[in-house]
């Protein structure tokens, strides 16, 4: 998983200068899709992906393929791809969402046209396994959720995934202090400019 490799790196690199890794929380940018049943929030997550406008998905898809996408077969799976000096990272992240997903060169330019992240796309219980995964295998500290869409997306992970994980232990039930620091368990560092007395 690229987020245990990106986290042991970072972690590491603190490490390495003689700061605790315990001072640097990991947490990527996810966006949560809940649905009653896996297939519900698939389909909602495909609808929102549908809504991306064709054209300016299919040069996202270009750009990240490093070659002219607007002539494969949109309903069709995506093509064998020669590699070209584009990005080879931007390209060996999209053939492997493609495959995957079972995308259709459609669907793939709609994903990379609207939002190709990290993503959590299911019940409260999957969605919480998945986020219990990467913090239990030092993948992410935590998350930074995005929603698909507001205010019925913030509902549905304020009701369902929060209490899924608070009951799991992974969320906490009350805020650690009035900063940011507090709630994130990070120290105060001392102020260079104002050392205290």
């Amino acid at each position: 998983m690229d987020g245990r490799r990106f986290y042991a790196d970072l972690k590491g690199r603190l490490a390495a200068v003689g700061r605790s890794c315990e001072h640097l929380k990991i947490l990527p940018g996810a966006l949560v899709v809940v649905g009653e049943t896996v297939a519900e929030a698939r389909a909602k997550r495909a609808r929102l992906d549908s809504l991306v406008n064709y054209a300016n998905a299919i040069a996202s898809l270009s750009i990240a393929l490093g070659h002219d996408a607007s002539k494969f077969n949109p309903d069709g799976p995506l093509p064998d791809i020669p590699e070209s000096n584009a990005s080879k990272s931007g390209r060996e992240r999209a053939l492997a969402l493609a495959r995957a997903d079972g995308l259709t060169v459609r669907q793939l330019a709609q994903r990379l046209g609207g939002y190709a992240g990290l993503a959590f796309v299911g019940t409260p219980s999957t969605i919480a396994d998945a986020m219990e995964e990467w913090v239990s295998t030092e993948a992410s500290n935590g998350f930074n959720i995005m929603f698909p869409f507001l205010p019925a997306g913030l509902s549905d992970v304020v009701s369902g995934v929060v209490p899924e994980l608070q009951r799991r232990g992974l969320f906490r039930k009350e805020y650690g202090g009035p900063t940011l620091r507090d709630h994130l368990g990070l120290p105060r560092p001392e102020n260079r400019f104002f050392p205290s007395a």
